[in-house]
């Protein structure tokens, strides 16, 4: 038994030794292959223009926005990127309903590549607020969600159709 172990280990020696790679006779041609990864840019698409609905005066009007999707084709070892929210105030003529009385909802988000999409749901303001993050992503990704916009609208509300513009960024 001792002998037979040691012809197999000195066997599997001398294989590792003789066959280091690929066997070329001398004088064979070689080529050397090169190709280049291309990268690309961070960037979202959005929905040029969101309908909420009505509602009365004390109610809360909400409605998906339609599809938002960030695309990383930045072919990243490590990538990551931020999604902000801010809204202005929403006005009809001198009638004013603020910002904050509007939330942010995120909803399912389906992601395509490698990337971890963390979504947080919040109240929106005038100020740029962080709604979703990538994290953990490696070469290209996308990631894509409905979110839904709400707003509690004030007993003391006019009456009429009321305009803010809700812009997204990604970083």
């Amino acid at each position: 038994m001792r002998t037979r172990s040691l012809s197999v280990a000195a066997a599997a020696a001398i294989l590792a030794l003789v066959q280091p790679g690929i066997a070329t006779a001398d004088g064979d041609p070689s080529t050397t292959v090169t190709f280049t990864v291309t990268t690309g840019a961070l960037s979202m698409s959005v929905p040029a223009s969101a309908t909420l609905g009505s509602g009365a005066p004390g109610t809360t009007i909400s409605a998906p926005i339609g599809a938002c999707t960030v695309t990383d084709d930045r072919a990243l070892l490590s990538a990551s990127w931020t999604v902000t929210a801010a809204e202005t105030d929403f006005t009809n003529g001198s009638s004013t309903i603020a910002a904050t009385n509007a939330t942010y909802t995120v909803g399912t988000v389906t992601t395509t590549g490698t990337i971890t999409a963390t979504p947080t749901n919040v109240t929106l303001s005038n100020s740029a607020q962080t709604v979703l993050t990538g994290s953990a992503g490696v070469g290209d990704n996308t990631a894509s969600w409905n979110p839904t916009v709400g707003v509690n609208v004030p007993a003391g509300a006019v009456g009429g159709t009321y305009t803010g513009t809700l812009t997204q960024s990604v970083a």
